[in-house]
């Protein structure tokens, strides 16, 4: 007779252990949500935190709410070992890096900006944002559009969003066609998870009331950043499908609604947000430190970040009878749809504001080509700065 090998027991990390292990990841946390695969292969392969069931279903609950998917899954793993306490020392640990970095670029960039050889490298690197955005927009629509419903509601929130209709009206709009159109469509039956864990409500209710309270005492003392903080936080809970859905609204609320920054300057700190590790969301640090120094730094990064791990926390325990819910997953269909319509508006009209001549085509074609075939992201960035030198 052959033995069964059991499998090892699973291991409890220390808040220390959960803190610096994220750390380095997220020191090197380029790709956005192809790092949910060395998530994985350090809490379940190596490090034996969580069995592969435990964190299929973790992935599974960041998808389907919104929020910077990868910096969802670290905070999960976090959750899952040592509850509330270990979610927010994961998360803090994997985007604290990105965190410092673009406040550092954001600083560079305030002084540099004007600088023959920064204009150049910027100007190539909005052509490439151009192609990056269009690119997430083709890679939105094969997976979310997989019938002639979900191409309709695409279309109805492209052309809502054409008509500056706001966002959150088309995201509401998207879900409930969504719902409408699929009605007749037979429901996927979800497998019921066999994993459980303990109600976070008394430590949710807790840090829900210090949220209160600190955008109540930031509204008191300086109005404009409690402005910049509910915006961003209203976003971060509107970014269903990643962070790559924060993209379209951001556009749509500081440049087009507020005119907060220029179209050329968000550009570039979206360019910046690709220099970096972690989600391109980070670029909310970019928006913060040049409306408000330091100080808009910080508080729009816990804005942009804080709401959708507050999510994540309160919904966890319940996430198996809602993934089960057909009108759930059907209205979630519709906000994925939504944004691939979302991208192709913002793809169009973030091109309107680069200057095209041959070069800047040849650099947006190839950054294209280079994404199609699955070249990582950091390094076609770092091409087309390079290259962007001797253009421009």
């Amino acid at each position: 007779m052959h033995e069964i090998k059991e499998q090892p027991a699973l291991r409890t990390p220390s808040l220390g252990r959960l803190f610096s292990s994220f750390l380095r990841l997220g020191t090197t946390a380029f790709g956005g949500p192809a790092m949910i695969a060395h998530i994985r292969e350090l809490a379940v392969e190596r490090e034996r935190w969580l069995d592969k069931e435990i964190f299929r279903d973790g992935v599974a609950l960041c998808q389907a709410i919104p929020g910077a998917t990868a910096m969802q899954v670290a905070a999960y793993v976090g959750l899952r070992t040592r509850g509330v306490r270990g979610a927010i020392t994961g998360y803090l640990g994997f985007g604290l890096p990105a965190f410092l970095l673009m406040t550092a670029l954001s600083a560079l960039y305030a002084r540099m900006h004007e600088m023959p050889a920064v204009v150049a490298v910027f100007s190539g690197l909005q052509a490439i944002i151009v192609a990056i955005v269009a690119n997430a927009a083709i890679s939105f629509g094969r997976n979310s559009l997989t019938n002639w419903q979900h191409g309709v509601v695409a279309l109805v929130a492209a052309g809502l969003f054409e008509l500056a209709v706001h966002p959150v009206l088309i995201l509401s709009l998207a879900a409930l066609l969504s719902l409408l159109l699929n009605s007749g469509q037979p429901a996927i039956q979800q497998v019921e998870s066999r994993t459980h864990m303990p109600s976070t409500t008394l430590p949710l209710l807790f840090l829900l009331g210090a949220t209160a309270t600190g955008f109540a005492l930031l509204a008191f003392f300086r109005y404009d950043l409690a402005q910049l903080a509910l915006l961003l936080a209203r976003i971060d809970l509107m970014a269903f499908g990643g962070g790559f859905a924060s993209v379209p609204l951001l556009f749509h609320e500081i440049v087009e609604t507020r005119a907060w920054l220029d179209a050329s300057t968000f550009l570039d700190g979206i360019a910046l947000g690709q220099l970096t590790p972690g989600p391109i969301v980070i670029t909310a640090t970019f928006v913060g430190y040049l409306l408000h120094g330091l100080t808009g730094a910080f508080i729009a990064t816990v804005a942009m970040f804080l709401p959708s791990l507050l999510l994540l926390i309160g919904t966890a325990p319940y996430f198996t009878r809602l993934h089960a819910s057909p009108r759930f997953n059907r209205a979630i269909d519709g906000v994925l749809c939504s944004f691939v319509g979302l991208l192709c508006t913002v793809t169009i009209r973030l091109s309107l504001h680069v200057h095209w001549d041959w070069s800047h085509l040849l650099l947006a074609a190839t950054a294209f080509a280079a994404l199609f075939k699955k070249i990582d992201l950091l390094w076609v960035v770092l091409a087309g700065a390079t290259v962007a030198m001797f253009l421009f």
